[in-house]
Protein backbone atom coordinates (compact mmCIF):
# COMPACT_ATOMS: atom_id res chain seq x y z
CA UNK A 1 0.00 0.00 0.00
CA UNK A 2 1.36 3.62 -1.07
CA UNK A 3 0.02 6.91 0.87
CA UNK A 4 0.76 10.17 -0.93
CA UNK A 5 1.44 12.44 2.47
CA UNK A 6 2.28 16.11 1.79
CA UNK A 7 2.20 18.84 3.81
CA UNK A 8 0.16 22.36 3.10
CA UNK A 9 -0.89 25.63 4.19
CA UNK A 10 -2.43 28.15 1.79
CA UNK A 11 -2.10 26.18 -1.32
CA UNK A 12 -4.92 26.28 -3.03
CA UNK A 13 -3.22 27.68 -6.16
CA UNK A 14 -1.90 24.08 -7.02
CA UNK A 15 -3.23 21.50 -4.74
CA UNK A 16 -5.19 20.15 -6.98
CA UNK A 17 -2.91 19.64 -9.84
CA UNK A 18 -0.70 17.86 -7.23
CA UNK A 19 -3.28 15.59 -5.90
CA UNK A 20 -5.21 14.59 -9.24
CA UNK A 21 -1.40 13.94 -10.75
CA UNK A 22 -1.03 11.05 -7.69
CA UNK A 23 -4.50 9.61 -7.61
CA UNK A 24 -3.76 7.21 -10.06
CA UNK A 25 -0.68 5.95 -8.45
CA UNK A 26 -1.18 5.37 -4.90
CA UNK A 27 -3.79 4.04 -2.23
CA UNK A 28 -4.47 6.88 -0.25
CA UNK A 29 -3.74 10.34 0.19
CA UNK A 30 -3.28 12.41 2.86
CA UNK A 31 -3.05 16.69 3.53
CA UNK A 32 -1.70 17.49 6.52
CA UNK A 33 -3.33 21.10 7.27
CA UNK A 34 -0.87 23.46 9.10
CA UNK A 35 -3.27 26.25 9.07
CA UNK A 36 -4.74 27.35 5.86
CA UNK A 37 -7.03 29.93 5.69
CA UNK A 38 -8.03 29.70 1.83
CA UNK A 39 -9.54 26.84 0.24
CA UNK A 40 -6.76 24.36 0.66
CA UNK A 41 -8.67 21.53 2.61
CA UNK A 42 -12.12 22.15 0.81
CA UNK A 43 -9.89 21.21 -2.53
CA UNK A 44 -7.91 18.08 -0.83
CA UNK A 45 -11.32 16.63 0.27
CA UNK A 46 -12.93 17.05 -3.38
CA UNK A 47 -9.81 15.17 -4.87
CA UNK A 48 -10.49 12.28 -2.36
CA UNK A 49 -7.58 12.92 -0.22
CA UNK A 50 -7.82 12.93 3.64
CA UNK A 51 -7.38 15.58 5.92
CA UNK A 52 -5.23 16.20 9.83
CA UNK A 53 -4.42 18.86 10.87
CA UNK A 54 -1.46 20.37 12.78
CA UNK A 55 -0.46 23.73 14.47
CA UNK A 56 2.51 24.81 12.67
CA UNK A 57 5.96 24.98 14.98
CA UNK A 58 8.52 26.91 12.80
CA UNK A 59 9.65 22.86 11.71
CA UNK A 60 9.10 21.46 8.75
CA UNK A 61 10.36 17.87 9.75
CA UNK A 62 7.92 17.91 12.82
CA UNK A 63 5.07 18.40 10.32
CA UNK A 64 6.61 15.76 7.96
CA UNK A 65 6.67 13.48 10.78
CA UNK A 66 3.18 13.69 12.06
CA UNK A 67 2.04 13.58 8.33
CA UNK A 68 4.04 10.10 8.39
CA UNK A 69 2.97 8.69 11.65
CA UNK A 70 -0.95 9.40 10.14
CA UNK A 71 -1.00 6.93 7.97
CA UNK A 72 -0.09 2.84 8.28
CA UNK A 73 1.18 2.14 4.84
CA UNK A 74 4.01 0.25 3.85
CA UNK A 75 5.07 3.05 1.46
CA UNK A 76 4.74 6.89 1.72
CA UNK A 77 5.32 9.02 -1.46
CA UNK A 78 6.59 12.62 0.24
CA UNK A 79 4.95 15.88 -2.50
CA UNK A 80 5.10 19.24 -1.94
CA UNK A 81 1.68 20.68 -2.68
CA UNK A 82 3.51 22.91 -5.52
CA UNK A 83 4.97 19.63 -7.24
CA UNK A 84 3.46 17.09 -9.03
CA UNK A 85 3.67 13.88 -10.92
CA UNK A 86 5.21 14.02 -14.54
CA UNK A 87 6.14 10.77 -15.57
CA UNK A 88 7.28 7.38 -14.62
CA UNK A 89 3.78 7.44 -11.79
CA UNK A 90 3.63 3.76 -12.97
CA UNK A 91 7.10 2.45 -11.53
CA UNK A 92 5.87 2.82 -7.84
CA UNK A 93 3.12 0.23 -7.99
CA UNK A 94 6.71 -2.14 -9.70
CA UNK A 95 9.14 -1.13 -6.90
CA UNK A 96 6.66 -1.46 -3.69
CA UNK A 97 5.44 -5.04 -5.02
CA UNK A 98 9.34 -6.54 -4.25
CA UNK A 99 8.66 -8.69 -1.49
CA UNK A 100 11.16 -8.08 0.90
CA UNK A 101 13.47 -5.76 -0.49
CA UNK A 102 13.76 -2.51 1.71
CA UNK A 103 15.19 0.56 0.14
CA UNK A 104 14.92 4.35 0.04
CA UNK A 105 13.52 5.68 -3.33
CA UNK A 106 15.09 9.00 -4.99
CA UNK A 107 13.12 10.64 -7.62
CA UNK A 108 13.65 13.55 -10.30
CA UNK A 109 12.31 16.57 -8.96
CA UNK A 110 12.47 18.88 -12.31
CA UNK A 111 12.55 22.40 -10.65
CA UNK A 112 11.45 25.50 -12.69
CA UNK A 113 12.82 28.95 -12.23
CA UNK A 114 13.02 32.08 -14.15
CA UNK A 115 15.70 33.27 -15.73
CA UNK A 116 15.20 37.05 -16.96
CA UNK A 117 11.99 36.46 -19.22
CA UNK A 118 12.83 32.55 -19.92
CA UNK A 119 11.94 29.90 -17.79
CA UNK A 120 14.66 27.29 -17.18
CA UNK A 121 14.93 23.81 -15.55
CA UNK A 122 17.43 22.32 -13.27
CA UNK A 123 16.99 18.55 -11.71
CA UNK A 124 17.88 17.28 -8.10
CA UNK A 125 17.79 13.99 -6.66
CA UNK A 126 15.38 13.34 -3.20
CA UNK A 127 14.76 10.23 -1.45
CA UNK A 128 10.74 10.73 -1.61
CA UNK A 129 9.67 7.21 -1.34
CA UNK A 130 9.98 6.23 1.78
CA UNK A 131 9.29 2.63 3.79
CA UNK A 132 7.20 2.96 6.65
CA UNK A 133 9.62 3.78 9.72
CA UNK A 134 11.61 6.55 8.47
CA UNK A 135 11.37 10.15 9.89
CA UNK A 136 12.65 13.38 8.60
CA UNK A 137 15.37 15.47 10.35
CA UNK A 138 15.98 19.08 9.85
CA UNK A 139 13.84 22.56 10.73
CA UNK A 140 13.81 23.33 7.39
CA UNK A 141 15.12 21.72 4.33
CA UNK A 142 14.40 18.68 6.04
CA UNK A 143 16.52 15.08 4.62
CA UNK A 144 15.30 11.44 5.38
CA UNK A 145 17.06 10.20 8.28
CA UNK A 146 18.26 6.12 7.38
CA UNK A 147 20.39 3.44 6.50
CA UNK A 148 19.12 2.03 3.80
CA UNK A 149 19.85 1.54 0.02
CA UNK A 150 19.27 4.54 -2.47
CA UNK A 151 17.75 3.58 -5.32
CA UNK A 152 17.01 6.16 -8.51
CA UNK A 153 13.46 5.94 -9.61
CA UNK A 154 12.20 6.80 -13.34
CA UNK A 155 10.05 9.21 -11.46
CA UNK A 156 9.71 12.45 -12.28
CA UNK A 157 8.05 15.52 -10.08
CA UNK A 158 7.63 19.23 -11.88
CA UNK A 159 7.97 21.61 -9.81
CA UNK A 160 7.33 25.61 -9.68
CA UNK A 161 8.08 26.32 -6.17
CA UNK A 162 11.32 28.40 -7.04
CA UNK A 163 8.99 30.62 -9.63
CA UNK A 164 9.80 33.93 -9.21
CA UNK A 165 5.71 34.94 -8.44
CA UNK A 166 5.81 32.11 -6.03
CA UNK A 167 8.89 33.14 -4.00
CA UNK A 168 7.22 36.26 -3.75
CA UNK A 169 4.53 35.12 -2.23
CA UNK A 170 6.40 33.61 0.75
CA UNK A 171 9.25 35.93 1.37
CA UNK A 172 11.75 35.75 4.27
CA UNK A 173 10.39 32.18 5.49
CA UNK A 174 13.19 30.02 5.02
CA UNK A 175 15.48 32.55 5.60
CA UNK A 176 14.32 32.67 9.04
CA UNK A 177 14.14 28.99 9.51
CA UNK A 178 17.48 28.84 8.23
CA UNK A 179 19.00 31.28 10.53
CA UNK A 180 17.63 30.09 13.29
CA UNK A 181 19.00 26.21 12.63
CA UNK A 182 22.33 27.58 12.23
CA UNK A 183 22.39 29.16 15.66
CA UNK A 184 21.96 25.37 16.68
CA UNK A 185 24.49 24.30 14.12
CA UNK A 186 26.62 26.69 13.32
CA UNK A 187 29.40 24.17 11.84
CA UNK A 188 26.34 23.08 9.38
CA UNK A 189 27.66 23.63 5.94
CA UNK A 190 24.83 22.39 4.28
CA UNK A 191 22.87 25.04 6.14
CA UNK A 192 25.37 27.85 4.87
CA UNK A 193 24.64 26.62 1.45
CA UNK A 194 21.04 26.54 1.60
CA UNK A 195 21.14 30.11 3.40
CA UNK A 196 22.83 31.08 0.03
CA UNK A 197 20.45 30.08 -2.13
CA UNK A 198 17.84 31.51 -0.52
CA UNK A 199 19.78 34.74 -0.23
CA UNK A 200 20.53 34.39 -4.06
CA UNK A 201 16.66 33.98 -4.83
CA UNK A 202 15.85 37.37 -2.97
CA UNK A 203 18.86 38.60 -4.94
CA UNK A 204 20.85 39.51 -2.39
CA UNK A 205 24.11 38.43 -3.95
CA UNK A 206 27.02 39.40 -2.07
CA UNK A 207 25.20 37.92 1.07
CA UNK A 208 24.80 35.20 -0.78
CA UNK A 209 28.56 34.82 -1.62
CA UNK A 210 29.23 35.20 2.33
CA UNK A 211 27.09 32.24 3.03
CA UNK A 212 28.59 30.35 0.08
CA UNK A 213 32.37 30.98 1.16
CA UNK A 214 31.28 30.21 4.92
CA UNK A 215 29.80 26.34 3.43
CA UNK A 216 33.61 26.23 1.23
CA UNK A 217 35.46 27.04 4.29
CA UNK A 218 33.41 24.39 6.51
CA UNK A 219 34.33 21.84 3.50
CA UNK A 220 37.56 22.65 3.20
CA UNK A 221 37.14 23.20 -0.43
CA UNK A 222 38.99 23.71 -2.54
CA UNK A 223 41.47 20.56 -1.33
CA UNK A 224 44.96 20.65 -2.47
CA UNK A 225 44.66 17.19 -4.36
CA UNK A 226 42.54 15.95 -6.74
CA UNK A 227 42.33 12.74 -4.41
CA UNK A 228 40.80 15.03 -1.77
CA UNK A 229 38.30 17.09 -4.82
CA UNK A 230 36.86 13.46 -5.41
CA UNK A 231 36.33 12.60 -1.49
CA UNK A 232 34.28 15.58 -1.18
CA UNK A 233 32.26 15.66 -4.07
CA UNK A 234 31.17 12.16 -3.63
CA UNK A 235 30.61 12.74 0.02
CA UNK A 236 28.71 15.84 -0.45
CA UNK A 237 26.93 15.76 -4.00
CA UNK A 238 25.35 19.49 -3.66
CA UNK A 239 28.76 20.53 -3.49
CA UNK A 240 28.49 20.97 -7.43
CA UNK A 241 25.64 23.31 -7.15
CA UNK A 242 27.23 25.37 -4.42
CA UNK A 243 30.90 26.03 -6.62
CA UNK A 244 28.46 27.27 -9.67
CA UNK A 245 26.10 29.29 -7.78
CA UNK A 246 29.28 30.88 -5.91
CA UNK A 247 30.59 32.21 -9.08
CA UNK A 248 27.15 33.25 -10.32
CA UNK A 249 26.95 35.15 -6.98
CA UNK A 250 30.69 36.87 -7.03
CA UNK A 251 29.52 37.82 -10.63
CA UNK A 252 26.14 39.44 -10.09
CA UNK A 253 28.32 41.20 -7.01
CA UNK A 254 30.50 42.43 -9.51
CA UNK A 255 33.72 40.16 -7.67
CA UNK A 256 35.07 39.32 -11.07
CA UNK A 257 39.00 38.91 -9.91
CA UNK A 258 37.68 37.20 -7.27
CA UNK A 259 35.32 34.88 -9.51
CA UNK A 260 38.16 34.48 -12.14
CA UNK A 261 41.02 33.37 -9.67
CA UNK A 262 38.00 30.66 -8.51
CA UNK A 263 37.65 29.58 -11.76
CA UNK A 264 41.26 29.46 -12.78
CA UNK A 265 42.05 27.43 -9.11
CA UNK A 266 39.01 24.92 -9.31
CA UNK A 267 38.74 24.41 -13.07
CA UNK A 268 40.68 20.64 -12.87
CA UNK A 269 38.06 19.67 -10.29
CA UNK A 270 35.26 20.52 -12.66
CA UNK A 271 36.60 19.24 -15.84
CA UNK A 272 33.45 17.55 -16.01
CA UNK A 273 30.53 19.94 -15.39
CA UNK A 274 29.10 21.79 -18.15
CA UNK A 275 27.95 23.95 -15.55
CA UNK A 276 30.68 25.03 -14.32
CA UNK A 277 32.03 26.25 -17.55
CA UNK A 278 28.95 27.72 -18.56
CA UNK A 279 28.96 29.77 -15.40
CA UNK A 280 32.58 30.64 -15.88
CA UNK A 281 31.68 32.18 -19.90
CA UNK A 282 28.68 34.04 -18.22
CA UNK A 283 30.98 35.49 -15.49
CA UNK A 284 33.82 36.25 -18.16
CA UNK A 285 31.28 37.77 -20.38
CA UNK A 286 29.94 40.86 -17.76
CA UNK A 287 33.25 41.06 -16.35
CA UNK A 288 34.05 42.11 -20.61
CA UNK A 289 31.34 44.00 -20.84
CA UNK A 290 32.53 46.42 -17.14
CA UNK A 291 36.20 46.27 -18.11
CA UNK A 292 36.46 47.00 -21.85
CA UNK A 293 39.80 47.43 -21.81
CA UNK A 294 40.06 43.79 -20.98
CA UNK A 295 37.94 41.75 -23.48
CA UNK A 296 40.40 41.15 -25.44
CA UNK A 297 41.95 39.14 -22.80
CA UNK A 298 38.71 37.11 -21.74
CA UNK A 299 37.08 36.50 -25.34
CA UNK A 300 39.16 33.44 -25.83
CA UNK A 301 38.75 32.34 -22.52
CA UNK A 302 35.03 32.58 -22.64
CA UNK A 303 35.06 31.12 -25.82
CA UNK A 304 37.17 27.76 -24.85
CA UNK A 305 34.33 27.54 -21.31
CA UNK A 306 31.68 27.64 -23.75
CA UNK A 307 33.06 25.36 -26.28
CA UNK A 308 33.99 23.17 -23.37
CA UNK A 309 30.28 22.94 -22.63
CA UNK A 310 29.08 21.58 -25.60
CA UNK A 311 32.04 18.90 -25.90
CA UNK A 312 30.82 17.59 -22.07
CA UNK A 313 26.45 17.92 -23.58
CA UNK A 314 24.69 17.62 -20.81
CA UNK A 315 24.83 16.59 -17.48
CA UNK A 316 21.63 15.96 -15.07
CA UNK A 317 23.03 13.66 -12.77
CA UNK A 318 25.01 16.57 -11.18
CA UNK A 319 23.24 18.46 -8.66
CA UNK A 320 22.27 21.56 -9.61
CA UNK A 321 22.52 21.18 -13.35
CA UNK A 322 20.26 23.25 -15.42
CA UNK A 323 18.68 21.89 -19.08
CA UNK A 324 20.58 23.44 -22.33
CA UNK A 325 24.25 24.65 -20.54
CA UNK A 326 25.89 21.59 -22.71
CA UNK A 327 23.45 22.26 -25.44
CA UNK A 328 21.38 25.13 -26.80
CA UNK A 329 22.38 27.78 -23.90
CA UNK A 330 25.96 27.61 -24.67
CA UNK A 331 25.42 27.61 -28.61
CA UNK A 332 23.36 30.50 -28.45
CA UNK A 333 25.90 31.83 -26.51
CA UNK A 334 28.96 31.02 -28.67
CA UNK A 335 26.48 32.58 -31.61
CA UNK A 336 26.21 35.79 -29.86
CA UNK A 337 30.01 36.28 -29.50
CA UNK A 338 30.63 35.40 -33.16
CA UNK A 339 28.15 37.65 -34.19
CA UNK A 340 29.65 40.49 -31.80
CA UNK A 341 33.23 39.75 -33.47
CA UNK A 342 31.79 40.09 -36.51
CA UNK A 343 32.27 36.32 -38.21
CA UNK A 344 28.99 35.54 -39.12
CA UNK A 345 29.74 31.83 -40.47
CA UNK A 346 31.00 30.75 -37.28
CA UNK A 347 27.82 32.41 -36.04
CA UNK A 348 25.63 30.43 -38.16
CA UNK A 349 27.03 26.86 -37.63
CA UNK A 350 26.43 27.77 -33.67
CA UNK A 351 22.49 28.50 -34.54
CA UNK A 352 22.11 25.39 -36.18
CA UNK A 353 23.42 23.42 -33.32
CA UNK A 354 21.34 25.65 -31.04
CA UNK A 355 18.09 25.05 -32.98
CA UNK A 356 19.37 21.53 -33.60
CA UNK A 357 19.48 20.79 -29.75
CA UNK A 358 16.08 22.62 -29.52
CA UNK A 359 14.23 20.58 -31.97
Amino acid sequence: MICLTLIARNESRCLARCLNSAAPFVDEMLVVDTGSTDETREIALACGARIALFAWQDDFSAARNYALMQTRADWRLVLDADEWIDTGGHCLREVTQQVGSSFVGEINIRNAFDDGDAVRYAPSWISRLLPRGIRFEGRVHEQAAHRLPVRRLPLVVGHDGYRRAQQDAKPGRNERLLRMRLQESPGNAYLHYQLGKDLEIQGRFADACAAYESARNLLHWPPGAPVGAIKLQARYPWLHDLVVRHIYCLKRACRFEAALTQSQAESAFWRHSPDFHFACGDMLLDFALAEPMRAQQLLPMMEAFWMRCLELGEAPHLVGSVQGRGSFLAAHNLAVLHDLQGNREKADVFRGLEEDAHS
